[in-house]
C-alpha cells in the first residue's frame, strides 16, 4: 500500500482509495484525461492566485510611493516612515511574486 497525492487537493492518500478523504474526489472513474484536466485547473488557479497577490504589493508599493509625494509628509516623521515601509514591502513582495509566477509558468510548459 503506497501513499500518493490526491489529483484534486494534492493531499496525501493510499492508493488503494475509492475517494479522496479530504475533497471527496471519486478516484475509481479517473482516467489519465481527466487527471490531465484536473491538473490544468490546478495550475490555472495556483496562477490567479499568484497574480492576485502580485496585485496587492502593487497596490501596496504605488499606495505608499504616492503617500509619501501627495501630501506632502516630512522626512523622519511616523507618516514618512510608513509610507517608506509599505514601498519597500511593496517592492519585494512583488519582485518575489512575479519570480514565483515565472517559476510556476516554466514548470508547467
Amino acid at each position: 500500500m503506497a501513499v500518493i497525492n490526491c489529483p484534486g487537493c494534492s493531499k496525501k492518500i493510499s492508493d488503494k482509495a475509492k475517494t479522496c478523504n479530504h475533497c471527496n474526489l471519486d478516484l475509481s472513474e479517473l482516467d489519465s484525461e481527466k487527471i490531465a484536466g484536473i491538473n490544468h485547473v490546478n495550475l490555472i488557479n495556483k496562477t490567479q492566485r499568484l497574480m492576485n497577490y502580485s496585485f496587492i504589493a502593487m497596490l501596496l508599493f504605488c499606495g505608499g510611493f504616492l503617500f509619501m509625494f501627495w501630501d506632502d509628509v516630512q522626512p523622519g516623521g511616523w507618516q514618512h516612515t510608513l509610507a517608506m515601509v509599505s514601498t519597500f514591502i511593496g517592492f519585494v513582495m512583488y519582485i518575489i511574486i512575479r519570480g514565483m509566477l515565472l517559476f510556476t509558468k516554466r514548470k508547467a510548459s
